[in-house]
């Protein structure tokens, strides 16, 4: 199987994988992350774009908000299913172990490949499409609005300035702005004064 192959099955098996999922953290989300990490990763010419494909596509495979399971155990099924090598499926599998914010919040990463997966992980929780999500998430939960609002302070308005890459620098000051208009009007919309 080639590369491109197996980036296919991966891209096919998060699709099931997150067939039944509309919290926010499904198929779509992890395309776009996938296709923005593939933006980012053109800043970094001698980054290994393989694992960086393979980790954006599973990087929420073994979510601990969605699956019960250990060491990476679905990345890892769907690697060694897909005859990727050992040494390719641990760094893939290191790579998703850096991205996830609450396990992660300020710790630097440890490999470009990480660095990259990890912003476009970030940057798919601001703007429109992080709203949305947020909303999404919380809802999936039964949780009151204001408790999603909260979200804002807690992470979404903090990952501007946590972004490491430039482009994702770049392309995160819009959505920010964004999350910053979205709460003025939200504030207005509902009576609240503002500060």
């Amino acid at each position: 199987m080639t590369k491109e192959e197996t980036i296919s099955a991966a891209a096919e098996y998060v699709q099931e994988l997150f067939r039944e999922n509309s919290g926010g953290h499904d198929a779509d989300h992890t395309l776009r992350v996938y296709r923005t990490s593939l933006l980012i990763a053109e800043e970094f010419p001698g980054c290994d774009l393989f694992s960086v494909a393979l980790a954006a596509l599973l990087h929420d495979a073994d979510d601990p908000k969605l699956f019960r399971t250990d060491d990476f155990a679905n990345a890892r099924a769907f690697l060694s299913s897909h005859d990727v090598d050992p040494a390719t499926a641990d760094r893939v599998c290191s790579v998703v172990s850096e991205v996830s914010f609450s396990s992660n919040r300020d710790s630097e990463p440890t490999s470009v490949e990480a660095r990259i997966v990890r912003d476009a992980d970030r940057l798919d929780a601001i703007g429109a499409i992080g709203i949305a999500r947020t909303f999404a998430y919380g809802g999936s939960l039964g949780r009151p609005m204001e408790d999603s609002l909260r979200h804002f302070d807690e992470k979404l308005l903090l990952i501007k300035d946590m972004l490491s890459t430039e482009t994702a620098k770049r392309l995160a000051v819009r959505r920010h702005d964004f999350l910053l208009d979205f709460l003025e009007e939200y504030r207005s919309e509902n009576g609240e004064s503002l500060p």
